[in-house]
């Protein structure tokens, strides 16, 4: 499904960006980092997909994030360390797919059980850092 690039749309996206984080703060100490991570990872993908838009270029799908982070930086310089940030997170466990499937464990792990080391405050912290980022450069006129 395409989306039409305009700023009320930008916007639309970086709003439930800044809900998604909201939702990963509230999992925080309660024995289910796989959903802090997962829903970081729904925050930013959200907000990429805002800077896209703001751009004024159509969005023609979910892309992957490293992919979409590459491209705004080298697109943007005020996004200059947007790609490091966003492997800091992809290296704490953030990932749409792992967190989530079983299938992307060693059996009989599951997502639940795979991430007992993430240090979740961290990873809020960071992925507030590059919401703020985006949303400051989306805002921008």
């Amino acid at each position: 499904m395409a989306l039409t690039p305009s700023m009320p749309e930008a916007l639309r996206w970086l709003r439930q960006a800044m809900r998604d984080l909201e939702a990963a703060h509230n999992d925080i100490q309660h024995s289910c980092p796989n959903w802090v991570l997962f829903k970081v990872h729904q925050a930013l993908e959200k907000a990429l997909v805002a800077a896209v838009l703001r751009r004024g270029e159509a969005f023609e799908g979910h892309g992957e994030l490293m992919g979409m982070a590459q491209r705004l930086e080298a697109e943007e310089p005020e996004l200059r360390g947007l790609v490091l940030d966003v492997q800091s997170l992809c290296d704490h466990g953030m990932d749409g797919k792992t967190t989530q499937y079983p299938s992307y464990h060693p059996f009989p792990m599951i997502p639940s059980e795979a991430f007992p080391s993430v240090d979740e405050e961290a990873v809020l912290k960071q992925a507030q850092k590059v919401l703020m980022t985006l949303k400051k450069h989306v805002g921008r006129e």
